[in-house]
């Protein structure tokens, strides 16, 4: 174990933050500021998932295959020819590796001295009565936050145990480019890395057991899959998996759709089948701390667990998975720690995003999550064909769907696909705050030939044919 910035003094703190991530820092510098004295204990890599081995250099790379696939789309516009490939694999895996250094640096190393009331150690701890011990050293407190993240899970797949394979953090490591890929799951990551790959010269299949992105409207899920499709990537959904196996190509996985067996060939194999809670040698079991069956961490509303004065934040929670809401989460459970638990976690209009191309994005309920919650239920959709903006950059993937109240006309939920979406969802994310009606939407002022205007469209879609207005009509 290694001393952090500072002199850590007596080991008696106001609070104590096991994990060194987006959640961790988050819950140490608001209690830092709150005038706390408070532990920080990391173990590995310092900055967690999201910096390290996460959104930071996937996304990266994703850019860099967006700038592949630009260039070769350059056709769409009369007059205009382009291509583009990868030169140097290994150039790109290093700026990327560059990024993140320099990102890990800045946003947490350097950050530790900036607050004289952090005090960092590393160490895997483990809870203990009044406190956490790392190795032979104990830290009291009467306060713990839990922020350790997760990492990913492997599926349930006959002989992947002698499987050579893939994880989404070792798939960004790899030397050379494989000539061929397939990916397992069809989640958020699938879909992104398999685009990435694909776009980089690599052969993909892409295979999951339901539907890409399951938990996204089935419009948006069905254009998705018609894109990559359209790519290149070799989708196949609605499956089981028979066995994975080595095989003197690679890797061999054989799947199983309607009664009948396939085998797909590659060269490698990576696994994005999810994420599972980092909870083992915490001790929390034995110190009576709630658990959840994927290993996740019991919690409330305030962040508590059901042991008094430990509480626990991020993806060791099991839930809203996203580097924004572990910060958030944690912050909260900082502020309840260190006061009245008066704070509680609010995700009703959570964002989330999808980073392939076109983006996915969404916020609120879902038409089936809003049928379900019983409401009175009204959708609208709008195609980008309605959208000049998408018009003007002769790029139409994508729709809009909304999803309102029929009985109050008050907005429950959005969802889009569209080039560079991502940006338009907060818009939707404010509408649900403060609780806006479908009309009220429609009635706001948008900026002409954006991709947020959309929202507009859809919004007037409830009660009208867009397709009879003329430009920046209504």
């Amino acid at each position: 174990m290694a001393d952090g910035c500072k002199n850590a003094g007596e080991n008696r703190y106001d609070l104590i933050v096991v994990g060194a991530g987006s959640a961790g820092f988050s819950a140490s510098i608001t209690a830092a500021e709150q005038g706390a004295r408070v532990a920080l204990i990391g173990f590995g890599t310092i900055g967690g998932t999201c910096v390290n081995v996460g959104c930071v250099p996937s996304k990266t790379m994703i850019r860099a295959a967006e700038a592949l696939h630009g260039a070769r789309a350059a056709g769409r516009f009369h007059g205009i020819s382009g291509d583009a490939h990868v030169d140097d694999w290994s150039a790109i895996v290093a700026h990327k590796d560059e990024l993140v250094t320099n990102l890990r640096q800045h946003k947490y190393i350097d950050l530790l001295s900036a607050y004289d009331g952090i005090n960092y150690f590393e160490g895997a701890a483990r809870l203990v009565e009044g406190g956490v011990a790392v190795g032979d050293r104990r830290f009291d407190a009467d306060k713990i936050i839990v922020a350790t993240g997760a990492s990913p899970s492997l599926p349930d797949i006959p002989g992947l145990d002698t499987t050579p394979y893939l994880t989404s953090t070792s798939a960004l490591e790899l030397p050379q480019l494989p000539r061929s890929l397939v990916v397992v799951g069809g989640g958020y990551l699938g879909c992104e890395l398999a685009q990435m790959f694909s776009r980089s010269g690599c052969a993909v299949s892409l295979v999951t057991r339901s539907r890409l992105l399951p938990e996204a409207e089935p419009e948006i899920s069905d254009a998705l899959e018609t894109y990559l499709v359209a790519e290149g990537v070799n989708v196949r959904r609605g499956l089981s998996y028979v066995e994975a196996a080595k095989s003197d190509a690679g890797v061999a996985l054989t799947i199983a759709i309607d009664g009948a067996n396939e085998t797909l060939h590659a060269e490698q194999m990576l696994l994005t089948t999810g994420r599972r809670p980092n909870t083992k040698s915490l001790g929390l079991m034995e110190a009576g701390v709630e658990m959840l069956p994927n290993g996740g961490i019991v919690v409330d509303e305030r962040m508590r667990t059901n042991l008094r004065g430990v509480y626990a934040a991020g993806d060791v929670t099991g839930r809203d998975q996203f580097v924004y809401m572990a910060a958030y989460g944690a912050k909260l459970a900082a502020k309840n720690a260190l006061n009245s638990n008066s704070h509680a976690y609010e995700n009703a209009a959570m964002p989330w995003v999808v980073f392939t191309d076109p983006h996915v994005a969404g916020a609120g309920l879902s038409e089936a999550q809003a049928r379900a919650a019983g409401h009175s239920v009204k959708t609208s959709i709008a195609s980008l064909y309605q959208v000049p903006r998408a018009l003007a950059a002769r790029d139409t993937r994508g729709l809009i769907k909304l999803v309102a109240d029929a009985d109050t006309d008050r907005l429950l939920g959005g969802q889009l696909i569209a080039p560079e979406g991502a940006d338009s969802i907060q818009t939707i994310v404010l509408a649900l705050k403060h609780n806006m009606t479908a009309t009220a939407l429609g009635e706001t002022i948008f900026p002409y030939l954006t991709t947020v205007e959309g929202l507009k469209l859809a919004a007037q879609g409830f009660g009208k044919d867009v397709t009879k207005l003329s430009c920046c009509a209504g």
